[in-house]
């Protein structure tokens, strides 16, 4: 049985425990099925969840080998969205539709809806890239200035961990917008390992997302991709 595995397995040691050996197995397992279930079979599932299987499997996880050779790493697990971008209508005209928290999914395709509870509280739900399951939680606002600025972030105990920043300044032709959006994975080390496969997907998907706005606001249609 020693020899079951490719050379290229021989020499790596097992890193993945039992519980998340199983955890990995079914969990691969699953998302292989759901992703040829499809009618259109979904790629980034189906990659996810043969990663999962194969380290379910074999006990070893090339990325637990890479975060123990580079704790470095860690910065990683954070997607973060920097957008500046000029949209020809007035400050005040851009923030009040921003600030109805509800107009958000006009314009970010992986935003499915935001509610909002109250005067500062909302509740929100996104789809994950290549639309592989979906998170629900709750956010506040942190800070407002009519007009200028909007900050928000999620609640304690949230699925995922996110926060955000709209800055709005007086330009020529509008108003100059500058956009940060924050992404933490969840889920714990499987998560954050998930999260660098699909870092660069998601966070272009967010930053078209909010690249939306401009052509939402000026003409009430979103712009092809």
């Amino acid at each position: 049985m020693k020899d079951a595995y490719s050379p290229i397995l021989r020499n790596q040691r097992m890193n993945v425990g039992p519980k998340e050996r199983i955890f990995s197995a079914v969990g691969g397992s699953w998302l292989l099925l759901d992703a040829f279930a499809k009618r259109e079979a979904s790629i980034p599932e189906a990659m996810i969840g043969g990663y999962l299987l194969f380290r379910g499997v074999t006990g070893y996880c090339p990325l637990h080998s890479a975060i123990e050779k580079r704790q470095a790493l860690e910065v990683s697990d954070n997607i973060n969205i920097h957008v500046d971008l000029v949209v020809n209508r007035s400050p005040m005209e851009v923030y009040d539709f921003w600030r109805k928290l509800e107009n958000l999914p006009l314009f970010m395709s992986h935003i499915e809806y935001v509610r909002e509870l109250d005067a500062k509280t909302s509740e929100w739900k996104a789809t994950g890239p290549g639309g592989i399951g979906s998170l629900t939680w709750k956010a506040e606002i942190v800070k407002e200035e009519r007009g200028r600025l909007l900050g928000w972030r999620s609640l304690p105990g949230a699925a995922i961990e996110n926060a955000g920043k709209v800055e709005l300044l007086y330009h020529p032709d509008g108003t100059q917008l500058h956009v940060i959006i924050t992404y933490k994975a969840p889920l714990g080390v499987p998560g954050k390992e998930i999260s660098r496969l699909l870092n660069p997907m998601f966070r272009d998907i967010v930053k078209e997302d909010v690249l939306n706005v401009k052509s939402y606001l000026e003409t009430g249609t979103l712009a092809a991709s």
